[in-house]
């Protein structure tokens, strides 16, 4: 027992010694540490990350098993990789920068909080405003945020930060208004910016849909958000989730697959079968 205090003490005395000067050096490393993973949070620097994460861990196997012809190969491109992650993450680090000198720096950190007890109100005021532009043929293409963050998508857009309200979103897609053209993002209840630009689906679609529906297809594709989409040619409301589009029949369905009625209840077993069944509805009309 003595032997191994010795040896623990042995392993403490190679430590430097911890004083005020320390305290201040761990809550600044903390703090960048912090910044550094909300601005992977808030970017598409996650879905980069996940991939290098891989080859690292591939690269542990290979060296765990003594793959020797496999370890020779990545020292040898280990040098091009890294000027390789330098030039994927070149917007997001320059971005990154620019933030870092804005005044509202500190904000965007430390953003304030939104209540989201109206959250039932938000998907009828919602459900409102798309059937009633539905029956003035008005185009819309809005995005509900779920967990991934939309800051790069508002980003793109006119800030907003107005209360959801079905007057507010028709007046937004109004057409041959200055906001009309583009998405309005919506996040914790509040609509925070219009206008925005969303990434186009590569995917083979129907004829019978626009640029709305691919870009619709897009997001969901790139991030886990909802979004409804309103036909500005024949008034019909689309839906999309994770690279699918679903036809809406009715305002119910709407309301199954929005954000706050797709939440799973505390107690339920299987939460999202009437879910599934409503999408091979939509699906087959």
């Amino acid at each position: 027992m003595l032997d191994r205090f010795a040896v623990l003490h042995s392993w403490l005395s190679l430590l430097p010694p911890f004083t005020k000067t320390s305290v201040l050096e761990i809550i600044i490393l903390s703090y960048f540490i912090y910044i550094c993973l909300l601005w992977i949070k808030n970017t598409r620097a996650w879905q980069l990350l996940k991939g290098i994460l891989v080859i690292f861990t591939f690269t542990a196997f290979a060296v765990i098993f003594r793959l020797s012809t496999i370890v020779w190969l990545i020292e040898r491109i280990s040098t091009a990789a890294i000027i390789a992650a330098v030039v994927i993450f070149q917007p997001e680090l320059r971005k990154a920068l620019e933030q870092l000198g804005s005044r509202d720096f500190f904000a965007k950190i430390f953003p304030e909080q939104i209540s989201t007890d109206n959250s039932q109100n938000t998907v009828e005021e919602i459900v409102t405003a798309c059937f009633e532009m539905a029956k003035k043929k008005t185009g819309a293409l809005i995005v509900l945020e779920q967990k991934q963050s939309l800051r790069e998508i508002e980003d793109t857009g006119i800030r907003i930060n107005g209360i959801v309200s079905a007057a507010l979103l028709i007046n937004i897609f109004e057409k041959n208004t200055p906001l009309h053209d583009g998405a309005v993002v919506i996040a914790h209840n509040i609509v925070t910016a219009a206008t925005c630009y969303l990434p186009l689906s590569e995917a083979e679609i129907s004829k019978a849909y626009g640029t709305r529906h691919r870009a619709a297809l897009g997001i969901s594709e790139s991030t886990d958000a909802v979004t409804v989409v309103v036909s500005e040619e024949t008034g019909g409301i689309s839906v999309t989730l994770q690279g699918r589009l679903i036809r809406i029949p009715d305002r119910e369905t709407l309301r199954s697959y929005l954000p706050d009625n797709r939440k799973e209840k505390k107690g339920a077993q299987r939460p999202f079968l009437g879910l599934s069944f409503l999408r091979r509805r939509g699906e087959k009309r």
